[in-house]
């Protein structure tokens, strides 16, 4: 039925309309020269046709619509005709992170509580061995079946080749996925997507940035390749480790760019530092979208000067609950450049319509009901609201998250709508841009009141022999002490450190918000998230500071003793 609310709706139609274009290409076998041929392809109409037969295949081995089924698949036209054919019958995939902690990834599938797992080899391995989903009564694997029971992949197609199509009537309000968060800021949560949020999200990237359908993207993040098909785009999977993009080898995207034609990318901040630090120019690339944390200004400048005149870099604004919020285009983020390096914190542009954003009092507990007196007067710091047709309603099995994190707003017809709370703390300027000041939960709250992370840190990233900075706070709330923890760039000899950190410290002097802080500690490599490698871990910085701290403190009592 294609009038259902799927994002997998438009296959049958771009398999009518375009039906011999390549819709996606995967690293497969490699040349001498060891680059990946990209030799595994995909058309619309080969998708349409085999996520038919896939999902046919699913449903004789008992998968159902409805049924929770966890996919541990890495990219590869499998993880993808998996997942259409998952949407087409309505079932629910579960994607979690590979790269979290072992107890963290145990505990999200065992709330997730799967009837259904479908997996690479290792990830069944681990699930026998571990003891990982426990509740999952139909397995199958994707590859060679080893030790465990259940059909692969392969034998689940072959039972449904030829069927038609498999397109379930799903509702808007049917859960269509559940995504887990990086856990960047604490255990990871499932967030619950209905159809509705994924139809919305394509429409709003669409309008977003004015994606025509015929363009060739390169999507190092491989979720965000889902949405390629329904834009009428051909994907290049990228030759690389998709939890790893600060250790993406450049030569390869680079290859895979300029053999293919690629026109648009995206990718983390981190791998855009990768791409900026490379160096080499990106003829062919007219959109380039980054997401996931506030792309250094460094980085969107030397990224400036590689792409052509015409093109657009895009850094918008959101999360795995709410996506996209804002977007802002790299010419005007970096006439904002001053501003950050002073203390304004990062401007990541204006609300993408239909979503209403409204900034609220900082606040740690749980707001049940909207009403208009929460929200703060315009140019005040708060936390940032958003209402749209994207925002999710609620974690899995999560209540205490989720009344953490969502309000219920009456509307005039008798209606309520959910407003998310970001978690992140901004403020809206006098042009209706809305500027990113950090997470709230990484606030450092000073007997002189709160210092916030975006604030802060810019003003101490223009030093030349400093990668980046982290301000985390030791001791109570209302009375940490403020910690700069410092990451130098490569090849910055430690004897130069106490230069470096001294120099800093009259860099922050400059301004009342960081003259605050006289704590500066060198860390050699700061811990990063799992899906970016761009979120900074305060809080094991936090941790570590607080450590190094009570050690000086100690070495300190006993020179003094001697």
């Amino acid at each position: 039925m294609t009038d259902a609310c799927n994002i997998a709706a438009i296959l049958p139609r771009m398999a009518a309309e375009r039906g011999d274009q390549v819709a996606m290409r995967c690293p497969g076998s490699r040349g001498l020269d060891g680059f990946a041929r990209h030799d595994l392809t995909l058309s619309y109409q080969e998708m349409e046709d085999r996520s038919n037969a896939i999902a046919a295949g699913l449903q004789w081995s008992g998968v159902a619509r409805g049924m929770r089924t966890v996919v541990m698949v890495r990219p590869s036209p499998e993880f993808f005709l998996l997942m259409f054919a998952l949407f087409k019958m309505g079932a629910v995939p579960v994607l979690v992170d590979p790269g979290i902690a072992r107890s963290a990834l145990k505990r999200c599938l065992a709330e997730a509580e799967p009837a259904a797992f479908i997996g690479i080899p290792l990830a069944h391995a681990a699930r026998k061995l571990l003891g990982w989903a426990r509740s999952s009564r139909i397995n199958i694997t994707v590859g060679r079946r080893w030790f465990w029971s259940g059909p692969t992949l392969a034998q689940v197609e072959a039972i449904g080749a030829g069927a038609s199509s498999q397109l379930a009537d799903t509702t808007p309000d049917e859960m269509a996925a559940i995504l887990f968060t990086s856990g960047s800021t604490g255990l990871p949560k499932g967030v619950v997507y209905r159809h509705r949020h994924f139809v919305a999200q394509v429409d709003l990237l669409r309008e977003a940035f004015d994606v025509q359908p015929g363009g060739v993207n390169l999507p190092t993040f491989p979720p965000f390749a889902l949405f390629d098909p329904a834009l009428g785009l051909t994907s290049i999977i990228p030759d690389m480790d998709p939890i790893r993009p600060a250790a993406a080898d450049p030569r390869k995207l680079l290859r895979a760019i300029e053999r293919f034609n690629v026109d648009q990318l995206f990718g983390s901040p981190a791998l855009m530092e990768v791409l900026a630090n490379h160096g080499a120019p990106l003829p062919t690339i007219r959109r380039v979208t980054s997401a996931g944390a506030p792309v250094p200004a460094a980085v969107v400048a030397k990224m400036r000067t590689l792409l052509p005149e015409d093109a657009n870099f895009w850094t918008p604004y959101g999360a795995t609950e709410c996506l996209p919020v804002a977007v802002i285009e790299g010419r005007e983020l970096q006439s904002t450049r001053e501003d950050t390096e002073h203390g304004a914190g990062t401007c990541v542009g204006r609300p993408v319509p239909p979503n209403i954003v409204r900034i609220i009092g900082i606040s740690d507990g749980a707001l049940p009901e909207w009403n208009d007196s929460l929200e703060v007067t315009q140019g005040a710091i708060g936390e940032i609201t958003v209402v749209g047709p994207s925002t999710t309603d609620e974690y899995f099995r999560r209540p205490e998250a989720t009344a953490l994190a969502k309000i219920h707003e009456a509307l005039p017809d008798g209606t309520q709508r959910i407003v998310h709370r970001m978690g992140d703390l901004g403020w809206f300027d006098a042009q209706g841009r809305l500027w990113f000041c950090g997470r709230k939960s990484h606030r450092v709250l000073t007997e002189l009141g709160g210092l916030y992370t975006e604030q802060v840190e810019p003003v101490f990233n223009v030093h030349p022999d400093v990668r980046r900075t982290a301000l985390v706070g030791v001791g109570e709330k209302g009375q940490q002490r403020p910690v700069l923890c410092v990451e130098m760039r490569a090849g910055v000899d430690t004897a130069e450190h106490p230069r470096i950190l001294a120099e800093l410290e009259k860099i922050g002097q400059g301004f009342a918000h960081t003259g605050r802080i006289d704590t500066f500690l060198v860390h050699h490599k700061f811990p990063v998230d799992i899906r970016h490698n761009a979120k900074i871990g305060r809080e094991i910085l936090a941790t570590w500071a607080g450590k190094q701290l009570a050690r000086q403190k100690t070495t300190k009592k006993l020179a003094e003793a001697e």
